[in-house]
Order: C-alpha cells, then sequence, then structure tokens
C-alpha cells in the first residue's frame, strides 16, 4: 500500500484532472478501500483544500477554491505548456506582468526534474518574440473589462480617440482580442448605437460598472472577422480589396492575421482586404507576397501600379 503522504499526492492530482470522481473509481485508482478515500479526503480538508461531496448513487467528490491557491500537480507537457507561457508572457503586451511571470518561470524552473529544465531552456534560448513592440495594456485594464464580459454588466471607460481627444463611452462589452500586436475590444456602443472596435491600451475603465444586459450576437457572427476587418481594412488610410491568384491557405501563410481579412474565392484565388498608411506602401507590400493579383479597389492603387510598372520596364532596359 502506498504511503499515506504519497497517496494524498496521487489523490490531489486526480480530484486536479477532472471535475467529479466517485468514491468508488477514486479508491480503484488508488488501490484502496472507499473507507480510506473518506479519510484522505478528510486530510485534506484539515490542510486547507475545499473538497465537496454528495451522496447518494450519482454522489462524489470535487475539489472546489479554497481560500489559498493549492499546489499544482502537472504532468510533463503540461509543465512545458506553462513555462513557454510564462516566457512568453514575460515578452509580451500586457503592461506590469513581465516581473511577475518571470517570478513564476523561476520558481516553476526550480522544481522542475532535469530533462524538463533541458527542455524548457532550449525552447527559450531558440525563439524571439517580437510582441513587444506594440503598444502595451495594463494588467488591470484586461482584467476588469474580462470582469465586465463575464458579468454581462456595462463598461463605463475614458477613452482617447486618434485625434488625442479623451471622451467618456459606455459600451456593451463582447469579447477581447489580441491580433498578435494589440489588444482590442468589441463591444456594442451604446451611445452610438452600433457595435464599436476599441483599442484596449486607450481605455481606463470607471466604476462602478453599468447595469448589466443581454449580450448580442457579434456582426456578423463572427468577432474575430470583425475586428479583423476593421484592423486591417478600413482603419488603414488608404483601404483596398485585392484578389489574389493563389488559394487562401497559400496566401495565409505569408501574411500576419493583422494584414487584413483573407476570403477564398475558389480553389486558385481569393480576396484580400487590406490597406495602408500611403498607396506606395501597400503595392510594396502586394509585391512581396509574390503572386499575381487584381485590384478590385480603389482606382488610385491601380493607376500607381501603372506607373510604377512603366518605371521598373523602364529601369530593366
Amino acid at each position: 500500500m502506498l504511503d499515506t503522504s504519497v497517496r494524498l499526492l496521487r489523490l490531489l492530482s486526480l480530484l486536479q484532472a477532472r471535475p467529479d470522481w466517485s468514491g468508488g473509481d477514486l479508491a480503484e485508482r488508488l488501490g484502496v478501500t472507499t473507507r480510506t478515500v473518506r479519510n484522505d479526503i478528510e486530510r485534506l480538508r484539515i490542510l486547507g483544500y475545499e473538497v465537496h461531496s454528495t451522496t447518494g448513487t450519482a454522489g462524489g467528490y470535487r475539489l472546489g477554491a479554497g481560500g489559498a491557491l493549492p499546489p499544482l500537480l502537472l504532468d510533463d507537457e503540461e509543465a512545458i505548456a506553462v513555462a513557454v507561457s510564462l516566457h512568453a508572457a514575460a515578452l509580451g503586451t500586457v503592461t506590469g506582468i513581465e516581473e511577475t511571470s518571470l517570478r513564476a518561470l523561476t520558481k516553476l524552473q526550480q522544481m522542475l526534474p532535469a530533462r524538463l529544465r533541458h527542455r524548457v531552456g532550449a525552447m527559450r534560448e531558440a525563439t524571439l518574440s517580437v510582441a513587444g513592440r506594440g503598444p502595451t495594456v495594463d494588467a488591470e485594464t484586461l482584467t476588469r473589462i474580462a470582469a465586465t464580459i463575464r458579468d454581462r454588466e456595462r463598461l463605463r471607460f475614458e477613452y482617447q480617440g486618434h485625434d488625442g481627444t479623451t471622451g467618456e463611452r459606455v459600451a456593451e462589452p463582447h469579447r477581447l482580442i489580441f491580433t498578435g500586436r494589440r489588444w482590442y475590444l468589441l463591444a456594442w456602443d451604446c451611445d452610438r448605437d452600433d457595435w464599436r472596435t476599441f483599442r484596449a491600451d486607450r481605455i481606463r475603465p470607471r466604476t462602478p460598472n453599468g447595469p448589466r444586459f443581454t449580450p448580442r450576437e457579434p456582426p456578423g457572427g463572427d468577432a474575430v472577422v470583425h475586428v479583423l476587418r476593421g484592423v486591417g481594412s478600413t482603419a488603414w488610410r488608404h483601404p483596398a480589396r485585392v484578389r489574389l491568384h493563389a488559394p487562401a491557405e497559400t496566401i495565409a501563410e505569408r501574411i500576419p492575421p493583422t494584414a487584413g481579412l483573407l476570403v477564398s474565392v475558389d480553389e486558385e484565388n481569393c480576396v484580400l482586404e487590406t490597406g495602408g498608411d500611403s498607396l506606395h506602401n501597400l503595392a510594396g507590400f502586394l509585391g512581396t507576397l509574390d503572386v499575381g493579383f487584381t485590384v478590385l479597389d480603389p482606382p488610385e492603387l491601380r493607376d500607381l501600379l501603372a506607373t510604377l510598372a512603366d518605371r521598373y520596364k523602364a529601369a530593366s532596359r
């Protein structure tokens, strides 16, 4: 029979692995009687773990949330996933979380066996991050927005517009969306009676929150597509629609999500809704895709491409 302390750790690991367990299942896994399981459950409760129990044929045990965070028992792959995620968070776009992530990563690495420390170290040394090059968002801002989404409460906040002016807004928050460089909030703007996409780094939540609301269906049924269409095309000074003579899967491997919205037309063509701060930059970006394309909009981009074509042709002679 397993030593009591070892058995308690295994019992705790099982309770963390899935929400509900019957006493018989736990006894079978641990190789003990159901009476021993009941005694071990009481030991966990004495140690501060909140374990709920129900009686009857459908009864069993469930690990609840206690007053303090219990030690987590992770398998090898889970430990590696947590370590890599903490390393990415330390280089990411959430203000103030870098130091906290590094402290947590240091604690985790001290507990990892040598074989896992080697794998995590190899991953850290072999990867670089460019996420930090975008604007950062205060962690408290993200958590407060997330709480209003969870509780379905209206969000009251100050928002800084593109022109630098600040005003008060009230919105029904739907989802936070991270594009790889910036955080955005998709919400129903109560003052403008329409959907709006807000940059999270320009949001300053105010208290108290507004009243509860009934969630609306996101525009087009897909919040991510709506946000990408906004930040990848209409937000640009020069929005554009271009038919690319290549499958959407091929183009998706060559552009970041923030480049615009990619829509498949058939097996050989797709349409990219994109844009640029200048027509010259947009023409250069399309050239880097290394596929044939047809400009659907705007006409000014077609005119520029014709001028550039003549210029390049003359240069080739």
